[in-house]
């Protein structure tokens, strides 16, 4: 009987585990869907709300997810990566290469895609090297690259293909505003990875098999329609069109593995956006504040409700897009919640470290807000000079 009475009892347990998982890896869905629903009593239904979403940005944004995903199946990033890293022989240049492949890897896969691909080989390589204790610091550090990385191209960050999108900035102008920090960031975080001390290393495993090289070169090409997407050479219903098609042919499973909560993410703050620029109080209270420093408020913004939706709402309240989009980039710096690639970051490490999270908050803190007052500053520098 007690073995009977522990079943039910087990499988509770285990669908209520499976159940906190899925709040804990959706909490901005659920924040949006939320704040979303809420407005919607404020703003009844009607026909202006077709008008709050940018379909272009949510097609660009769905091909760029979906070609990653067909690189990600082929296990194209991990085998590139695994090549990099295996060329350093001690600790400091094998935790350079696992940041700046990161660095690099956001800005054209995206910041929290480039995590996902790039985190779990660093806990791969610190393991195989036996030296664990460096995972807080490399993982941070990733965290930081990732999102700072991603902030030069229009696709790095989610933020900034919306707003290249939404005020149609000029491709030559979005590089030469985001030139500035993009290089500060550089500099800073090759300084402080630079302390990690050069002990010899060696990776103990095997070296990774290629990918197909036909695959490698289909799904390149793809990814270049994307990029040709993002930079409107051609209406982006055609591009995507043609992405789908090729991937129904080529790999349909990366279809159903692109990140579908992201796209009703963005999907939920176009409605809370739309909805919060049609209450004239709100209005009058976000456009006075945006219009006192967008560049701080829009910091202080993404520290609270994060860097995406941030762009989104605060877009509706301003035209100063230089001071926005290097607030919503920068931005993502900060506490935990600030962007979605640091809830990645902190559920993977309290996953494969658990019991430490203080500690890793405590560093998270120190190093992102230390590289945040920095960048501020060189933020200010960028605007006056546009």
């Amino acid at each position: 009987m007690e073995e009977t009475g522990a079943q039910p009892l087990h499988g509770w347990k285990k669908f209520a585990g499976g159940f906190l998982h899925v709040i804990k890896s959706s909490v901005v869905l659920i924040v949006a869907l939320v704040a979303a629903g809420i407005t919607c009593f404020f703003v009844p239904f009607d026909g202006e709300y077709l008008g709050y979403f940018d379909w272009q940005t949510l097609a660009c944004l769905f091909c760029t997810l979906a070609v990653v995903a067909a690189f990600k199946d082929i296990k194209f990033f991990s085998w590139l990566a695994d090549i990099i890293v295996r060329r350093f022989k001690n600790m400091r240049n094998i935790v350079l290469a696992l940041v700046f492949v990161t660095y690099f890897g956001s800005m054209i896969m995206a910041n929290d895609m480039a995590l996902v691909t790039f985190l779990p080989l660093g806990y791969f390589v610190l393991d195989s090297c036996e030296n664990k204790k460096l995972t807080a610091f490399t993982f941070i550090m990733q965290n930081i690259a990732a999102n700072l990385g991603g902030m030069l191209t229009p696709f790095g960050n989610p933020q900034n293909l919306y707003l290249y999108s939404y005020f149609s900035i000029p491709t030559g102008r979005f590089f030469a505003v985001m030139a500035l920090p993009f290089a500060a960031a550089f500099v800073l975080i090759l300084a402080v990875c630079l302390f990690v001390k050069p002990q010899p290393a060696a990776v103990a495993s095997r070296p990774k098999s290629a990918p197909p090289a036909w695959r490698i070169v289909a799904y390149s090409a793809l990814f270049v329609l994307s990029v040709l997407i993002v930079f409107r050479a051609f209406p982006y219903y055609w591009g995507l069109l043609a992405v789908v098609v090729c991937l129904l042919l080529l790999d349909f499973r990366s279809l159903l593995r692109v990140d579908y909560g992201l796209l009703l993410t963005f999907c939920a703050f176009f409605v809370f956006s739309g909805n919060l620029a049609r209450i004239p109080a709100v209005q009058d209270f976000l456009g006075g504040l945006i219009a006192l420093d967008p560049l701080a408020f829009g910091v202080l913004s993404c520290q609270v409700i994060s860097n995406v939706p941030s762009a989104v709402l605060l877009s509706k309240f301003t035209t100063d897009y230089v001071s926005l989009l290097i607030a919503v980039n920068i931005g993502g710096l900060g506490t935990p919640i600030a962007s979605l690639a640091s809830l990645i970051t902190l559920n993977t490490y309290r996953r494969v470290q658990p019991g430490r999270t203080a500690r890793y908050i405590g560093l998270f803190s120190l190093l992102n807000f230390s590289f945040l007052a920095v960048l501020i500053g060189v933020g200010y520098l960028t605007v006056l000079l546009f």
